[in-house]
């Protein structure tokens, strides 16, 4: 096994200091949103950004300088950004969550792809039917075109799902690789209504061998990784795909809470453009403020004490059961149906007003609906999961 490399770590920063850090950066988040949707990426500036604040990297073993703090922060730092900007958000959760899973691989992967810069950026497109491979000697060969690679702009590795075909050696399944983006194409693709700064773009290769040491099986991300051997501490115990709504989630709960403020202090001193009422006094807003905002405080709620939960077991270095592991799904794809009535409440509250492209209410609602594509955020399909593992019956996603 590869010997680690002496990193310097990263300055002992609280929690509070890493949240407040992100919320400092709100105001530029709104200001560059117009630029963001036309670049359809985020700024090079907010990039910069985020790696100036660490917040990429707080989820990052301490070993290779990042802060290793854990969920229930990765949630509350996506949802100050996606206060500003959601596509921002969006790309902060999958980058930084990257760096959680990698500290989960085989410590010659983590060196070869940290020990040089530790700053390094991954986007991934874990889609595995996307992806097919065959084993060889000292690895795989691969090749495939993967969907939606957010973030894909400002990284430099490629976290791919592979389906490995049975190459004579009797091999097959699902395997996670570690590519290096300059083996792969990107496909500038990304034309879309919302989250149109995620830059959320195709990725595509042919015949790409990757080492064995860049490669994990689903099975390794339950709880028991390659990786525990040199980062033993608890993040790096907990099952990544039942922990996976804590990656994206922060941006939906931001987006609800920043549709919620900014459509109440708007409207304190709104007068109706035809009939010259207080819009404040009409019932039927307060009604839709009422419910958006408790809608939206019973997400964080939800979303923080799950997190919370799962952190918990990591730290007794117990690995939750099957139930509480498609639990964590369901509760984080409701908290986004959740989330979405809430913006759609608004939005009616707001009339004609949240057409107009200067309102920051019309981005929420365009990127909010996008974020509820996704198909790991689909509340159908986790229900109809958690509900058959709940009733005695076979999961339908056995990687969870």
């Amino acid at each position: 096994m590869a010997t680690a490399t002496p990193i310097k770590s990263a300055p002992d920063v609280s929690r509070e200091e890493l949240l407040q850090r992100a919320e400092d950066l709100i105001p530029k988040l709104l200001e560059r949103a117009p630029e963001a949707e036309r670049l359809r990426r985020i700024p090079d500036a907010t990039v910069r950004d985020l790696k100036e604040t660490g917040l990429f990297r707080i989820l990052q073993p301490k070993r290779f300088g990042g802060f290793e703090t854990d969920l229930v922060l990765l949630l509350e730092v996506g949802a100050a950004l996606a206060r500003g900007c959601g596509s921002t958000a969006w790309v902060f959760g999958n980058l930084a969550s990257h760096h959680w899973m990698l500290g989960m691989w085989p410590e010659e992967a983590q060196q070869e792809i940290w020990g040089e810069n530790p700053e390094v950026g991954i986007s991934s497109s874990l889609a595995f039917p996307a992806g097919r491979g065959t084993k060889v000697k000292g690895g795989y060969r691969i090749r495939g075109h993967w969907p939606f690679s957010s973030g894909v702009d400002c990284s430099d590795w490629v976290l791919l799902g592979v389906t490995i075909e049975d190459g004579g050696e009797g091999t097959s399944g699902h395997r996670a690789m570690m590519v290096p983006k300059s083996d792969l194409e990107v496909i500038d693709n990304w034309f879309v209504s919302g989250l149109t700064a995620t830059g959320s773009k195709d990725i595509a290769g042919e015949n790409i061998f990757v080492p064995d040491h860049r490669t994990v099986s689903p099975a390794d991300l339950r709880g028991n990784s390659p990786g525990r051997e040199t980062n033993p501490g608890p993040l790096y115990r907990i099952p990544v795909l039942a922990s996976f709504g804590f990656i994206l989630t922060g941006t939906t709960l931001g987006l609800a809470q920043a549709a919620v403020r900014f459509y109440t202090e708007a409207t304190r001193h709104r007068i109706a453009t035809y009939t010259g009422a207080n819009v404040a006094d009409f019932p039927t807003v307060q009604v839709k403020v009422g419910e958006a905002a408790t809608l939206v405080d019973a997400s964080e709620l939800l979303l923080k004490r799950d997190a919370e939960e799962l952190m918990a077991y990591a730290e007794r270095g117990e690995i939750p059961d099957l139930e509480s592991r498609h639990r964590y799904r369901r509760n984080g794809c409701y908290t986004v149906s959740m989330c979405t009535r809430a913006v759609d409440l608004i939005v009616a509250a707001s009339g004609a007003r949240s057409l107009f492209d200067d309102n920051p209410i019309q981005r929420i609602f365009l990127d909010m609906h996008a974020a509820a594509t996704h198909i790991n955020l689909n509340w159908e399909i986790t229900s109809i999961s958690y509900g058959r593992v709940v009733l005695g019956l076979p999961p339908d996603n056995p990687m969870v």
